[in-house]
C-alpha cells in the first residue's frame, strides 16, 4: 500500500495519543487526507484542536500512535532515524512563528547553514543561496544581519532558508503570527507566487484571513477533520 496516485502526503487513519499521568490525552483521532504536488493549503482550527499535533506529524518531528502515514508514497514509520533526519533536512522545509536565525550571522550565512550541515560544495552553495534569496527578493540586504532586518524581512530570510534544499513541501507554522497584518499580506502573497512556481505549501494557522488566501482548509476540531473545503482562489 502507498500512494500510487502521485500524492506528496497521505494520512490514514492517524492517532495521536498522550499519556499524561493516569490519563490519556487523544489528540487527533482518526484524521486522512491526501496532498498532492504542488497544492497550496491551510490547516485551520482553534488552540488545542490538534493542528500543530498534525503539523508535527506531517513533518515527520512525531510520529502516530496508530494509523499510516506515507511521504512521497513511502511509509514514515518504516523508516530509520537516519532515513527521518535526511527527510527532515531534504524533504520539507519548515517556516516557523519565530524567525530561529542567528542573529550574529548575515542572511546569506543563515540560508546556507542547512547546507553546510549537509555538506554540500561550496561552489553549490553560494549558487543555491542565492537562488533563494532571490525567490524572497532578499539578494540586496544578504549581508545584513537579522536585527538590521524588519520582521517581514527576518521571515523572508526563514522562508529562503527552508528553501535552500529544494524541499517537496514547505511547511509552514503561524508564519505571520509575529508580524502587523500589512507584512503578514507581502508574506502570504510571497507564498503565493512561491506557489505558482510549484512548490507545495501548507499552512498552519487559526487565522482565517490567512487560510482564505490558500486554495484548500482542513478544519480541524477535537482532533478530527471537520470538514475539508476548496476554496477558488
Amino acid at each position: 500500500m502507498g500512494s500510487q496516485d502521485g500524492a506528496v502526503i497521505r494520512a490514514e487513519n492517524l492517532w495521536k495519543i498522550y499519556q499524561l499521568e493516569k490519563q490519556e490525552v487523544i489528540a487527533l483521532q482518526g484524521v486522512s487526507f491526501t496532498v498532492q504536488p504542488n497544492e497550496f493549503l491551510a490547516i485551520m482550527g482553534p488552540s488545542g484542536s490538534g493542528k500543530s499535533t498534525l503539523m508535527n506529524l506531517i513533518g515527520c518531528l512525531d510520529s502516530p500512535s496508530r494509523g499510516d502515514y506515507f511521504l512521497k508514497g513511502k511509509l514514515v514509520s518504516a523508516m530509520s532515524e537516519n532515513e527521518l533526519a535526511r527527510i527532515r533536512n531534504r524533504e520539507i522545509g519548515f517556516v516557523f512563528q519565530v524567525f530561529n536565525l542567528l542573529s550574529r550571522a548575515t542572511a546569506f550565512r543563515n540560508v546556507e547553514l542547512p547546507l553546510i550541515y549537509k555538506g554540500t560544495k561550496k561552489s553549490e552553495r553560494e549558487e543555491r543561496v542565492r537562488k533563494a534569496l532571490n525567490m524572497v527578493e532578499m539578494i540586496p540586504r544578504m549581508t545584513h544581519r537579522p536585527p538590521e532586518l524588519s520582521g517581514g524581512e527576518r521571515q523572508r530570510v526563514a522562508i529562503a532558508r527552508a528553501l535552500v534544499n529544494e524541499p517537496s513541501i514547505l511547511l509552514a507554522d503561524e508564519p505571520t503570527g509575529n508580524l502587523d497584518s500589512k507584512t503578514g499580506s507581502e508574506i502570504m502573497n510571497l507564498f503565493r507566487k512561491l506557489h505558482d512556481q510549484g512548490n507545495t505549501i501548507i499552512i498552519v494557522t487559526h487565522d482565517k484571513d490567512i487560510a482564505g488566501q490558500t486554495q484548500r482548509i482542513i478544519f480541524i476540531k477535537d482532533g478530527k477533520i471537520e470538514r475539508d473545503e476548496l476554496l477558488g482562489n
